[in-house]
């Protein structure tokens, strides 16, 4: 079978080219990562999972604005070591034909923004896009998929929309998007078997010389419109339906600690995940937790309100601050959107069962998350759930690999990838 060639930037720890390898559709070329904790999960996985072999070269723990050297090879760097570069490995393989990836978002969001006093505008992450599409250059996909958070429709880093620049920059290296992103380009990953009200950019960009230019548009359109559009599942998946059935931690009475293993507030693990264990929560937490659920368990909603959740943060902690910190996941909707935060605390991550008065555990976060059971993540907890929340869902990638395989076929190579 003729796969699809690709390479994988700013990979994670493998979200998205996880949904594509689950395909059996694609040939990982080269991935490539500059943390260390996210890129040894993802090449443990394409080794134990999907067998590729040379995973432990081909997947490059590097920092992309490095380029040319990316592009050509390095050896003994006393930080990331050495490596063939991705010259060797496309060569190898005789071109590419897609390339997917998501620089990393915080620059864009909203909320980094807001939080920053300079509202991002002098973050460097602004422009590691340009990086991504200097690999596209390189390489001439036939089309690349670019994810990011919707923050990007608003951010406007040097008084130019970051949108306007991406287009101006994606045009001049000879491909084309979608002219109304917000209108197509802005999925809703809840409607695609994700249990997570998770909205992103996906913009997916086709090499202008393969089709007349005035059905550019048209076809985009068409992929977003109808092909995409047909791997919508239909269902909403709930939190309760997404995690109800892993193994249930209680409150102690009195904290354990155990040699080699730390010390536990809750029952102690007993499930076939070791990435299902509770974290430890001072008696303080333990008894908001559990008012805060045991008050939408039994509908009165007396905490639910911003201030009010600030209010009981604040006199808590002695704390001043302004943006609520807690929040509790609702059984019967899909969870709030799943973050990189987590690896700091949980307290906008609590479970809905007020018995359990915890957060969320890496494996409740994985699941809503759309990783599979299956999925190990080789690194310490705090790491873990923060490769999690910086994660492409791969119930949604699955679904994007695939209709990125049926826009292949429908017309750009309809005779090399006719056997899928």
């Amino acid at each position: 079978m003729n796969k699809i060639r690709m390479i994988d930037l700013f990979s994670g720890c493998g979200g998205l080219v996880e949904g594509f390898m689950q395909t059996n559709l694609y040939e990982p070329t080269a991935s490539v990562e500059w943390e260390k904790a996210p890129m040894t999960t993802l090449r443990h996985r394409l080794q134990t999972k999907w067998e590729v072999h040379h995973a432990e070269e081909s997947s490059i723990w590097f920092d992309m604005q490095r380029i040319g050297e990316l592009f050509t090879g390095f050896q003994d760097d006393p930080k990331y070591g050495s490596s063939k570069g991705l010259d060797h490995f496309v060569a190898e393989t005789n071109g590419i034909d897609i390339i997917i990836g998501g620089p990393p978002c915080q620059a864009y969001s909203v909320a980094g923004r807001v939080q920053d006093k300079n509202s991002m505008k002098e973050d460097y992450r602004n422009y590691l896009f340009e990086y991504y599409l200097k690999v596209v250059e390189r390489y001439q996909p036939k089309l690349f998929v670019f994810e990011n958070v919707p923050g990007m429709l608003s951010a406007m880093p040097d008084g130019t929309p970051i949108t306007d620049l991406i287009r101006r920059d994606i045009e001049n290296k000879g491909y084309e998007i979608i002219d109304d992103i917000k209108g197509h380009a802005l999925i809703d990953m809840s409607e695609f078997s994700v249990p997570q009200n998770r909205r992103r950019v996906i913009l997916v960009g086709v090499r202008k010389d393969l089709f007349p230019d005035n059905q550019i548009q048209d076809v985009l359109i068409d992929f977003y419109d109808s092909i995409l559009a047909k791997h919508k599942s239909g269902e909403v998946i709930t939190v309760g339906e997404a995690i109800g059935d892993l193994e249930k931690y209680f409150p102690l009475e009195e904290p354990v600690a155990i040699k080699g293993l730390g010390k536990f507030s809750h029952t102690l693990p007993n499930s076939k995940f070791s990435s299902h264990i509770p974290r430890f929560h001072n008696q303080r937490d333990i008894s908001i937790f559990k008012m805060l659920a045991k008050d939408i368990e039994e509908g009165t909603f007396e905490f639910t309100d911003s201030k009010k959740l600030n209010e009981i943060y604040n006199n808590a902690t002695g704390g001043n601050t302004s943006v609520h910190k807690y929040h509790v996941l609702r059984r019967e909707l899909p969870s709030t959107t799943i973050l990189a935060h987590l690896y700091k605390d949980g307290l906008r991550f609590i479970h809905y069962d007020s018995k359990q008065a915890r957060s969320i555990t890496v494996r409740e976060a994985a699941r809503l998350q759309g990783f599979p059971d299956d999925f190990e993540f080789v690194a310490p907890r705090g790491e873990q759930y923060k490769m999690i929340g910086n994660a492409v869902p791969p119930k949604f990638s699955n679904q994007l690999a695939q209709a990125i395989s049926e826009f292949l076929v429908k017309y750009i190579e309809k005779e090399r990838l006719a056997s899928y």
